[in-house]
Protein backbone atom coordinates (compact mmCIF):
# COMPACT_ATOMS: atom_id res chain seq x y z
CA UNK A 1 0.00 0.00 0.00
CA UNK A 2 1.25 3.48 -0.66
CA UNK A 3 0.33 6.15 1.37
CA UNK A 4 -0.11 9.78 0.34
CA UNK A 5 2.34 11.72 1.08
CA UNK A 6 2.47 14.55 3.43
CA UNK A 7 6.01 16.63 3.89
CA UNK A 8 6.08 19.06 7.10
CA UNK A 9 7.40 22.33 6.71
CA UNK A 10 11.19 23.26 6.10
CA UNK A 11 11.53 22.88 9.84
CA UNK A 12 10.86 19.12 10.58
CA UNK A 13 9.54 20.05 14.45
CA UNK A 14 7.60 22.85 13.21
CA UNK A 15 3.73 23.12 14.21
CA UNK A 16 1.42 23.42 11.45
CA UNK A 17 -2.16 24.12 11.54
CA UNK A 18 -5.08 21.64 12.32
CA UNK A 19 -7.85 20.14 10.57
CA UNK A 20 -9.91 20.01 14.06
CA UNK A 21 -13.29 19.35 11.35
CA UNK A 22 -11.24 16.09 10.40
CA UNK A 23 -9.39 14.89 13.05
CA UNK A 24 -11.25 16.57 16.69
CA UNK A 25 -8.81 14.59 19.04
CA UNK A 26 -5.06 13.83 18.96
CA UNK A 27 -2.86 13.49 21.78
CA UNK A 28 -0.02 11.68 22.50
CA UNK A 29 -1.07 9.48 25.57
CA UNK A 30 0.07 6.54 27.68
CA UNK A 31 3.06 5.22 25.39
CA UNK A 32 0.55 6.15 22.41
CA UNK A 33 -0.65 8.26 20.18
CA UNK A 34 -4.05 8.29 19.75
CA UNK A 35 -7.55 10.33 18.71
CA UNK A 36 -10.60 10.62 17.02
CA UNK A 37 -11.83 11.14 13.37
CA UNK A 38 -14.88 11.96 12.67
CA UNK A 39 -16.93 9.86 9.48
CA UNK A 40 -17.29 11.31 6.25
CA UNK A 41 -20.70 9.97 5.82
CA UNK A 42 -22.34 9.97 9.40
CA UNK A 43 -22.44 12.85 11.75
CA UNK A 44 -23.22 10.50 14.74
CA UNK A 45 -20.17 8.53 13.75
CA UNK A 46 -16.63 8.94 15.22
CA UNK A 47 -13.42 6.32 15.00
CA UNK A 48 -10.89 6.21 17.39
CA UNK A 49 -7.82 5.03 16.39
CA UNK A 50 -4.34 4.82 17.86
CA UNK A 51 -0.76 3.69 17.65
CA UNK A 52 1.39 2.13 20.17
CA UNK A 53 4.53 3.55 20.81
CA UNK A 54 7.87 1.18 20.29
CA UNK A 55 5.97 -1.44 18.12
CA UNK A 56 3.79 0.70 15.90
CA UNK A 57 1.10 -1.69 16.67
CA UNK A 58 -2.40 0.03 15.54
CA UNK A 59 -6.25 0.03 16.10
CA UNK A 60 -9.12 1.62 14.76
CA UNK A 61 -13.08 1.04 15.78
CA UNK A 62 -16.01 3.32 15.57
CA UNK A 63 -17.05 4.98 18.69
CA UNK A 64 -19.43 2.01 19.08
CA UNK A 65 -16.73 -0.25 19.58
CA UNK A 66 -16.83 -1.67 15.68
CA UNK A 67 -13.82 -2.70 13.96
CA UNK A 68 -12.76 -0.25 10.91
CA UNK A 69 -14.06 -1.39 7.71
CA UNK A 70 -10.84 -0.34 6.23
CA UNK A 71 -8.79 -1.85 8.72
CA UNK A 72 -6.71 -4.67 6.50
CA UNK A 73 -4.02 -5.30 8.55
CA UNK A 74 -2.20 -2.05 7.24
CA UNK A 75 -3.31 1.81 8.78
CA UNK A 76 -6.49 3.02 7.13
CA UNK A 77 -7.21 6.35 6.35
CA UNK A 78 -8.37 7.21 9.92
CA UNK A 79 -5.04 5.93 11.22
CA UNK A 80 -3.41 8.32 8.70
CA UNK A 81 -5.83 11.00 9.04
CA UNK A 82 -4.87 10.90 13.04
CA UNK A 83 -0.94 10.64 12.47
CA UNK A 84 -1.03 13.54 9.94
CA UNK A 85 -3.09 15.76 12.42
CA UNK A 86 -0.15 14.35 14.96
CA UNK A 87 2.75 15.26 12.93
CA UNK A 88 0.65 19.05 12.05
CA UNK A 89 0.27 19.59 16.30
CA UNK A 90 3.49 18.90 17.87
CA UNK A 91 5.73 18.51 14.70
CA UNK A 92 7.88 15.04 13.39
CA UNK A 93 10.59 14.82 15.50
CA UNK A 94 8.22 14.60 18.63
CA UNK A 95 5.69 12.47 17.40
CA UNK A 96 8.39 9.96 15.79
CA UNK A 97 10.40 10.42 19.09
CA UNK A 98 7.41 9.72 21.25
CA UNK A 99 6.77 6.40 18.94
CA UNK A 100 9.79 5.51 19.47
CA UNK A 101 10.30 4.71 15.23
CA UNK A 102 13.28 2.82 14.39
CA UNK A 103 15.93 3.76 11.96
CA UNK A 104 18.14 7.18 11.95
CA UNK A 105 15.83 10.32 13.26
CA UNK A 106 17.09 12.03 10.34
CA UNK A 107 16.10 9.85 7.62
CA UNK A 108 12.02 10.78 8.96
CA UNK A 109 10.86 13.28 7.21
CA UNK A 110 7.36 12.45 6.08
CA UNK A 111 4.25 10.80 7.77
CA UNK A 112 5.18 7.58 4.69
CA UNK A 113 8.73 7.49 6.79
CA UNK A 114 6.97 6.68 9.97
CA UNK A 115 4.19 4.59 7.95
CA UNK A 116 5.94 2.82 6.41
CA UNK A 117 7.61 0.88 9.56
CA UNK A 118 3.72 -0.12 10.65
CA UNK A 119 3.49 -2.84 13.09
CA UNK A 120 0.46 -4.76 12.85
CA UNK A 121 -3.29 -4.67 14.07
CA UNK A 122 -3.97 -4.78 17.73
CA UNK A 123 -7.45 -4.72 18.66
CA UNK A 124 -7.92 -3.33 22.23
CA UNK A 125 -11.06 -1.20 23.46
CA UNK A 126 -10.58 2.66 22.32
CA UNK A 127 -12.95 3.51 24.92
CA UNK A 128 -10.20 5.07 26.96
CA UNK A 129 -9.82 6.96 24.66
CA UNK A 130 -12.89 8.00 23.66
CA UNK A 131 -14.10 9.19 27.41
CA UNK A 132 -10.85 10.89 27.37
CA UNK A 133 -11.88 12.76 24.15
CA UNK A 134 -15.59 13.23 25.71
CA UNK A 135 -14.37 14.71 28.56
CA UNK A 136 -11.98 17.43 26.54
CA UNK A 137 -15.61 18.18 25.27
CA UNK A 138 -16.95 19.17 28.52
CA UNK A 139 -14.74 22.51 28.25
CA UNK A 140 -16.55 23.40 24.82
CA UNK A 141 -19.35 24.00 27.22
CA UNK A 142 -18.12 26.18 29.82
CA UNK A 143 -18.51 30.11 30.32
CA UNK A 144 -15.87 32.34 27.87
CA UNK A 145 -12.74 33.29 29.99
CA UNK A 146 -9.71 34.65 29.85
CA UNK A 147 -8.38 31.93 32.28
CA UNK A 148 -5.87 29.60 31.01
CA UNK A 149 -7.05 25.98 31.20
CA UNK A 150 -4.03 23.94 30.55
CA UNK A 151 -5.49 20.89 30.17
CA UNK A 152 -6.71 22.45 26.62
CA UNK A 153 -2.94 22.49 25.18
CA UNK A 154 -3.28 19.90 22.80
CA UNK A 155 -6.48 22.41 21.35
CA UNK A 156 -4.58 25.08 19.40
Amino acid sequence: MTYSSFVCSSQKNAAMKRDIKQVPFVELFNHRLQGVVSSGSDIERVYVSFFEAGTLDFYCSTNNNRPCGGLRGYPCKHLEAVMKEAIAAYGIDQVSNYLKVSGDASQINSLVDILNRRGTVKKEPTSEVFSRFLNYLRYLELETSNSPLPEMSWFV
